[in-house]
C-alpha cells in the first residue's frame, strides 16, 4: 500500500485561499482522470467540500507523488502552485489512513463531530467510481472510512460534540441555539438547491419559517425540493408552509421580501453583490441575516460593513468554531480511529500476499496434474477408480504440506513489516512474477465489477 494524500483545509489555510483553489463541479473528473495519466498514480480520488481539498492516489513513488499532486490540485484550482505550497499538507500510508478516518468522524470539521461530511466522502468514492480511477485500495479504503464514521456516531456521543454547518451558522444568525423561536414565522430565501442548500431549507421549515422561496438556475430542482418539503408528511406540510421556486434571475426582486436568505451555489463568481444587498435593506426597519455557505463565497464579504445586514460565511464560521466546546466522548472517537487504522493496515497487508498464495497453489496444482498424467503414462492399466483414488492422495498432501505454511504467512504479514514475506514466498517457491500480477489484476477487475453492480 502507497496510499498519498495532498490537500488542505480550514486548519491549514485561511479561507481566502481555500476559497481560490476551490474546484469547480466540472472539474473534479478531469482531476481524476489526469492524475492517474501522470507516471507516479495508478488510482484516484478527490474530497473536495466548503472547507477542504484534499486529493487521494495510490502511488508507487512518493517525492514523485507529491510534486505531481500538489500540481494537479494548483492546475485544477483556481490558485498557483506557489500560493498554494505553504499551506498544503502531505499523510502518507498509515498516517493518510488515519486523517481520512478522523476526517469521516467529523475530528477535522469546522464544527467538530458534524456529520455532513459521510454524504461528501460517499459522494467523492462514487465520483471517483465513475471515473474508473478507484481502484482496490481506494474503494477499501473510502467504504471502510465510511463505516469508522458510523461507528463513531453510533458508539460514541461526538454528535454532541458539533453539527452541521448549516445549524451552526444559524445559530450564529440567532445568536444563539434557540434556532426556532428566532426563526419561526419568519420569510427565507435559499439560493441552490444542491445538497447543502437542500439541508438548509430542510433546516429552516423544520425551524418553523413560514414562507420560503428556492431559487436556483435549474428551476425543476427548485422545484422538486419545494414539492418535497410540502408535500404531504413532508416537514412543512404541518405548518402550512408556503414554499415556491424561482429563476435564479429574480433573486434581486426576492431579496426584499426574505429575512433569512442562505447561499450555497457551485457559481465562480459573486450571486449577491453588497449594492444588491443594500438596496434590499433600503426602505425595511428589520435586519436582514444572510449565511453564505459557499466556497467560493456567494455573497460579497462587503456586506459585513452594511448596516442592519447580519453576514455569517465560511471565514466569520471559522472564527466561531475555535470557541465551540469539545465534547468528552472526542477521545473515544480517537480511539476508535487508532484501533480501525491498525485493522485496516493488517487487512491491507494479508490481501497484499494473497496473490503470491494463489499463485503457489496454482503452481502445486499444475505440479499434481503433470504428475498424474506421467503416472497415466507409465501406467496405462490404471482403473478410474485406482487413478481417481491416487490423484485424491497426491492431492491431500500437498494441501497438508501447504496449509500450514500459506495460512502463517498471512498471519505473518498482516503485522507491522510483513510486507517481505510475499517477496520471501515468491523467492522460496521460484514462482513467476508474470502469474502474481496475474492474479492481482483479475481480483482488481473483480472488485470493480462488484463496486459497478452495487452501484447499479
Amino acid at each position: 500500500m502507497s496510499l498519498l494524500v495532498v490537500g488542505l483545509s480550514h486548519r491549514s489555510a485561511p479561507v481566502s485561499v481555500l476559497e481560490r483553489a476551490a474546484l469547480a463541479p466540472d472539474a473534479r473528473g478531469k482531476l481524476l482522470q489526469d492524475t492517474v495519466s501522470a507516471e507516479p498514480a495508478s488510482e484516484a480520488a478527490v474530497l473536495s467540500t466548503c472547507n477542504r481539498i484534499e486529493l487521494y492516489a495510490d502511488v508507487d513513488k512518493f517525492h514523485a507523488g507529491v510534486a505531481e499532486l500538489s500540481t494537479l490540485l494548483a492546475r485544477h484550482g483556481g490558485a498557483g502552485l506557489e500560493e498554494l505550497t505553504p499551506y498544503l499538507y502531505v499523510h502518507y500510508e498509515d498516517r493518510a489512513v488515519h486523517h481520512l478516518f478522523s476526517v469521516a468522524c467529523g475530528l477535522d470539521s469546522m464544527v467538530v463531530g458534524e456529520g455532513q461530511i459521510l454524504g461528501q466522502i460517499k459522494d467523492a468514492l462514487a465520483v471517483a467510481q465513475e471515473q474508473h480511477t478507484a481502484g482496490r485500495l481506494l474503494n477499501d479504503l473510502f467504504q471502510q472510512a465510511l463505516r469508522v464514521g458510523k461507528r463513531a456516531h453510533s458508539e460514541t456521543g461526538i454528535d454532541k460534540a458539533g453539527q452541521s454547518l448549516v445549524t451552526f451558522g444559524l445559530e450564529q444568525l440567532a445568536g444563539g441555539p434557540d434556532v426556532e423561536a428566532w426563526a419561526h414565522g419568519k420569510r427565507a430565501l435559499v439560493i441552490g438547491a444542491g445538497s447543502m442548500s437542500s439541508l438548509a431549507a430542510t433546516t429552516l421549515v423544520r425551524a418553523g419559517v413560514g414562507e420560503l422561496a428556492v431559487a436556483n438556475r435549474t428551476l425543476e430542482r427548485a422545484e422538486r425540493l419545494t414539492g418535497i418539503l410540502t408535500e404531504p408528511g413532508g416537514p412543512g406540510a404541518a405548518n402550512g408552509l408556503r414554499a415556491r421556486a424561482v429563476a435564479m434571475d429574480t433573486v434581486g426582486a426576492e431579496l426584499p421580501l426574505a429575512d433569512i436568505v442562505v447561499s450555497c451555489t457551485g457559481a465562480t463568481g459573486l450571486v449577491l453583490g453588497a449594492g444588491a444587498v443594500a438596496a434590499a435593506r433600503a426602505g425595511r426597519t428589520a435586519d436582514l441575516a444572510l449565511l453564505d455557505l459557499a466556497m467560493p463565497r456567494d455573497i460579497d464579504a462587503a456586506v459585513h460593513r452594511i448596516e442592519g445586514a447580519h453576514l455569517v460565511d465560511i471565514e466569520s464560521l471559522a472564527d466561531a468554531s475555535a470557541d465551540a466546546p469539545m465534547a468528552a466522548d472526542v477521545d473515544k472517537v480517537r480511539g476508535i480511529v487508532s484501533e480501525e487504522v491498525a485493522a485496516f493496515g493488517a487487512a491491507q497487508r494479508a490481501a497484499h500476499i494473497t496473490p503470491t498464495v494463489v499463485a503457489l497453489r496454482t503452481m502445486a496444482a499444475d505440479v499434481v496434474a503433470g504428475e498424474i498424467a506421467r503416472l497415466d503414462g507409465r501406467l496405462p492399466d490404471l482403473d478410474d477408480k485406482q487413478r481417481a483414488e491416487i490423484t485424491q492422495t497426491v492431492r491431500r498432501v500437498v494441501d497438508k504440506l501447504l496449509h500450514a505454511p500459506t495460512v502463517r504467512v498471512k498471519q505473518l504479514a498482516s503485522e507491522p513489516g510483513g510486507a517481505g514475506y510475499a517477496d520471501a514466498l515468491r523467492e522460496l517457491f521460484d514462482l513467476d512474477p508474470q502469474t502474481v500480477a496475474a492474479v492481482s489484476r483479475a481480483d482488481t477487475r473483480a472488485d470493480r465489477h462488484d463496486a459497478a453492480r452495487e452501484r447499479a
